[in-house]
């Protein structure tokens, strides 16, 4: 399996879990995402095994332990939210340390940074095996509006175009001696980006007319024909109708 232009988050590796149709790891993400959430929050064994699973998931997807805990930067402001929940939430304190803490509050940071991390988590396995243009056929295939996919698809076209553009703006900015200041940039970078908005505008204009002069309905044609066999969606599911089980079981003790 190789990368190319446009894979976006892909890690092109060739593992199981790659190869699974795109359709089936969405609905097996929406699945276990679906039963940690609804897990209680006071039940941990539920999340060491959720936490388990995807850990098996990344072993198994070939997936650099560096490059997971890069991407996972992207739930800091619920990692910070969470942190400060023990100190503002109300209710009967506990004290840490020295540190009087909200009980609820711990609970709720507790509730947070797990189901939060492993949401995350989970989202990054799907998107380092699965490349922008296969989510799109799952999409698809799992009769998401195609409107709403041919929207998507052009988000995912144009993104790198409208992101260059952005970047050869910055270059001749500073390529004539642009010295503003912070202050400065940053209203430099607002009318740029409100040209780029302008300009990506005009282009996608002119790319809807050659469509239309191409003969296009308002349909995109289908991105693929083939489904997933029954094989597949049972190796596929296997992890989250596995969590689903943990959820249940971890509710029925929380009673």
């Amino acid at each position: 399996m190789t990368g190319s232009a446009g894979d976006g988050l892909l890690v092109a590796v060739d593992s199981r879990i790659h190869r699974l149709p795109a359709q089936v790891k969405i609905v097996a993400l929406f699945v276990f995402v679906l039963a940690v959430v609804s897990t209680p929050a006071g039940v941990f064994w539920a999340f060491a095994l959720y936490a388990v699973m995807l850990v098996g998931c990344g072993v198994l997807a070939k997936l650099p332990a560096v490059i997971v805990m890069k991407r996972l930067a992207v739930e800091t402001p619920f990692l910070v939210f969470a942190l400060l929940l023990p100190f503002v939430a109300t209710g009967p304190r506990v004290d840490v340390l020295g540190v009087s803490l909200s009980e609820s509050g711990v609970l709720g940071s507790w509730n947070v940074l797990a189901k939060g991390t492993l949401g995350v988590v989970a989202a990054i396995v799907l998107s380092a095996t699965t490349g922008p243009r296969d989510l799109l056929a799952g999409l698809e295939r799992l009769r998401l509006p195609s409107t709403l996919v041919a929207i998507l698809s052009f988000m995912v076209r144009y993104m790198s175009v409208v992101s260059d553009d952005l970047h050869r703006m910055r270059i001749a900015r500073e390529s004539r001696g642009y010295r503003g200041g912070r202050a400065g940039h940053l209203k430099a970078v607002a009318g740029g980006v409100g040209a780029l908005f302008v300009r990506s505008f005009e282009r996608g204009e002119r790319v809807h007319l050659a469509m239309q002069s191409r003969g296009y309905t308002g349909r995109m044609p289908q991105l693929t024909q083939t489904g997933a066999a029954q094989a597949q969606w049972v190796e596929g599911l296997t992890i989250s109708l596995a969590a689903v089980v943990i959820a249940v079981a971890a509710r029925v003790v929380g009673l």
